[in-house]
């Protein structure tokens, strides 16, 4: 017979709670989930991205034409079928939102080098017209004026691709407006309720930061606050009276809290909420009642704040019939009394509802991949562990479906390190994890310090830390596993992208006998060169990368030593990259002299290069390509073994 071994997921999940195990190796039969063809976790959502037209009359919603995900629109009373608004068939739409009762305007970039242009199209699929379509020119949405039906305020960097001008779009004529001219530091601005653009944030080299201000859109912009980067006061929208500034704000704690600023003084009058755990960052309200409704924060879970009752009363008119998932809601139309309402769990990637409020109507619209049974997916299990200096590092653990805390012994594991580095990883249903788990692999999620959620002095902790202590956070975690007797330790493999990839490889280098395998998706190796190709519009924060990472000229001695190409003579297990030749980011030199070192060593090592992504793989058969050759790989090196 042959029996199944699992050892990393329920390692990590049984360290988190402090649970002493024996440390007995028992071999137990297990009755595995169903093995589910890979395609089924990555290729495109049915259907996704749900929003309703100002007026609440219409859907749209974004699902695949010609493996490529489009925008369909649709009328809420069920009167028609959907219509197909826009027709891309070399690369996903990424983006896209309601200009006003008849017009949605999207994004697009070419072959995944994040030059994203605007785009606007009638709800028929009429007039389509390119509204920012310059070469090598990147466009943010600063402003969606909801509330003005015919403009948006875009930042482009077409005078200097090193920074963003503001302009007023007329979304029917394309006609543009330039509002300021950026003078090279400015990184964000801010409009108020009636969209004059008022505020704007400037970061000097990176390290300090200047919070500009004007009463009104005739005045110049003057400087009201000047902090070092690490002490944060970031704006999120304007009080109701256009007066001061609801933000989030570090200033004087560790934590992040929302506050009431007053631009005039220069200070915060209010604290409004906060947790002494976790970063308070999301800040909701009401633009029909204009009052603040919700703050948010993740502690293992998404969790709400409640200022206002009507939303809390919403969120448990919700939470009554769909409280077996997490709710959020994602849209409504101006009225407020008709929403989008999106589910999702571990195990599910959920389902879009409609909710009319006046009618207290809940009706379900679409899965987002009715494919997928969440009765044969694996539970996303918080857990936490200490590191060798005696930090607590949060995370999750995923076991195989058919183990517990009890059977888990022995298991293969994939390390799962998050990109960014200076995010988190977060409970909900993420596919690599879930087909990683199908395959009979536990995975081990960690929130190494840098993860951002946890505090400033957790966040700081990281700087200069690449490779070092944030680096010996994942080894600790591995090690947790094993002594748990969860992960077996000849059967560990490390995968992970952007920042990830970077841990990836340095795992397979600084710790070469911890891993039997390695799987680098779009991942630095050499910090020097990675440094000197950064896009430019992030060289105005070109000195806060280099006290957060390194300088290059300063800071020589650590960088080589932390840039796992050179130390490429130290991998002892076979290694898989993947790469997108457009990464603006991750340049694909990166990969390239990674490759080119193991190869002169012979070391083996598995390439994939896709020409037409860029920082992570974004076309639906690029993306089975990948985690197809993957799952041969890792199947190769750490699945399971005949008895």
């Amino acid at each position: 017979m042959k029996k199944k071994r699992y050892s990393f997921i329920v390692m990590l999940f049984v360290m988190a709670i402090t649970l002493i195990g024996s440390g007995c190796q028992q071999k137990t039969t297990v009755e595995r989930a169903p093995l589910i063809p890979m395609e089924d976790f990555f290729r495109n959502p049915e259907k996704t991205a749900y929003q309703i037209s100002p007026d609440g009359k219409y859907f749209s919603f974004m699902a695949p034409y010609e493996s490529r995900l489009n925008i369909f629109v649709q009328a809420v009373d069920g009167s028609d079928s959907a219509v197909r608004v826009t027709s891309e068939t070399e690369r996903d739409i990424a983006g896209y939102f309601w200009g006003n009762n008849n017009r949605l305007l999207f994004l697009k970039d070419s072959g995944g080098d994040e030059n994203y242009s605007l785009y606007g199209v009638d709800k028929d699929g009429a007039n389509m017209k390119d509204l920012t379509e310059f070469p090598d020119v990147r466009t943010l949405i600063i402003d969606d004026l909801r509330d003005i039906d015919d403009e948006v305020i875009v930042g482009l960097n077409k005078r200097d691709p090193r920074v963003f001008d503001p302009y007023r779009l007329n979304i029917e004529t394309g006609e543009l407006t330039m509002l300021a001219q950026n003078p090279g530091n400015i990184q964000y601005w801010l409009t108020d309720h009636e969209g004059k653009l008022r505020v704007a944030v400037a970061i000097d080299g990176g390290v300090n930061t200047t919070l500009l201000y004007r009463k009104t859109e005739d005045e110049e912009f003057k400087p009201i606050l000047q902090t070092n980067f690490k002490d944060e006061l970031n704006p999120y929208f304007f009080t109701f009276d256009n007066e001061k500034l609801y933000a989030v704000s570090n200033l004087g704690r560790d934590k992040k809290a929302p506050v009431i600023f007053n631009p005039e003084t220069a200070e915060v009058e209010d604290v409004l909420y906060e947790n002494d755990q976790f970063d308070v960052e999301g800040l909701s309200y009401s633009r029909k009642r204009n009052v603040l409704t919700t703050a948010s924060y993740v502690s293992w879970k998404r969790e709400r704040h409640f200022f206002d009752e009507e939303a809390r009363m919403l969120f448990e008119r919700l939470e009554r019939d769909l409280g077996d998932y997490e709710v959020a809601i994602t849209d409504m139309n101006k009225e407020e009394t008709r929403f989008i309402v999106r589910t999702y769990s571990d195990r599910s990637r959920g389902s879009y509802y409609f909710y009319d409020k006046e009618s207290d109507e809940l009706k379900k619209i679409a899965d987002v991949s009715p494919w997928i049974d969440e009765d044969n997916m694996a539970k996303m299990l918080p857990i936490q562990y200490q590191s060798r200096d005696s930090l607590t590092i949060h995370g999750y653990l995923t076991l195989p479906k058919g183990y517990d805390l009890e059977t888990a012994q022995n298991l293969p594991v994939v390390v799962n390190p998050h990109g960014g580095p200076w995010a988190r990883d977060s409970w909900g249903f993420n596919p690599e994890v879930q087909f990683l788990a199908n395959r009979g692999y536990a995975v081990l999620q960690m929130n190494f310090r840098g993860s951002t959620g946890y505090g400033k002095k957790f966040w700081e902790m990281s700087f200069g830390q690449w490779g070092l202590s944030m680096q010996d956070d994942i080894t600790d975690g591995v090690k947790w596993l094993i002594n748990k007797g969860i992960a077996d330790p000849d059967r560990v493999a490390i995968y992970g992208g952007s920042y990830g990839g970077y841990a990836t490889l340095a795992g397979m280098t600084f710790t070469p006998d911890l891993y039997a395998a390695g799987v680098d998706y779009v991942g630095v190796s050499n910090l020097f060169t990675f440094m000197n190709t950064i896009p430019p519009y992030w060289k105005p924060m070109l000195d806060m990368f280099y006290e957060m990472v390194g300088n290059p000229q300063t800071d020589s001695l650590r960088l080589r030593q932390t840039s796992p190409v050179f130390h490429a003579d130290k991998i002892k297990a076979p290694l898989f990259i993947a790469q997108g030749a457009n990464d603006p980011r991750v340049n694909k030199d990166e990969s390239d002299q990674m490759v080119e070192a193991l190869r002169n060593r012979g070391v083996e090592v598995q390439y994939m290069v896709k020409d037409n992504e860029g920082h992570g793989f974004r076309n639906e058969e690029n993306r089975f390509d990948f985690y197809g050759a993957m799952e041969q790989f890792l199947a190769e090196h750490i699945g399971d073994k005949e008895e």
